[in-house]
């Protein structure tokens, strides 16, 4: 049986920490930021958690990373 590849599109937009929790980036912080507050912005910086429904799928697509 084949080895499984990496899924690169889930490889460049989420990133697995060393408890397992696996982390993403907030969307809207693209462009369009004139009209958006700066603690708006500043809260879109930061990684949130995936939600433990979709984590497992993601970590599939990981497995590898």
């Amino acid at each position: 049986m084949p080895k499984q590849k990496t899924h690169k599109g889930a490889a460049k937009r989420f990133k697995v920490t060393g408890s397992g929790k696996v982390l993403r980036h907030h969307t809207m912080h693209g462009h369009y930021l004139t009209g958006k507050t700066t603690k708006r912005k500043r809260k879109l910086r930061k990684s949130a958690e995936v939600g433990t429904a979709f984590a497992g799928t993601i970590k599939e697509m990981l497995h590898n990373q």
